[in-house]
């Protein structure tokens, strides 16, 4: 699982058949460390409601597809809302 914080949200005019009815949010990852950015943002279908500037936990490739049954075309997906990070 990757931490990241919800940036944006991305909308589609026209998608294939298995995204309809999915939320796509742009996705900041982070570092677990101290939750600086990292890397490109990256587009994830949200499977637990998340919104604006939350923190969450994503997951990509097979694992996301797991989130979505019905969603083989899912390669990123919201897995979770992180209310607080503790690193020792």
């Amino acid at each position: 699982m990757k931490l990241g914080r919800v940036v944006g949200r991305v909308y589609c005019a026209r998608q294939t058949p298995c995204a309809d009815g999915k939320k796509f949010l742009l996705v900041q990852p982070l570092r677990w460390e101290d939750s600086q950015p990292v890397g490109d943002p990256v587009v994830a279908a949200d499977a637990v409601g998340s919104g604006a500037s939350e923190t969450v936990f994503w997951v990509a490739s097979r694992e996301a597809i797991v989130a979505f049954e019905d969603a083989p075309c899912v390669d990123a997906a919201v897995v979770g809302i992180v209310d607080k990070v503790k690193v020792e």
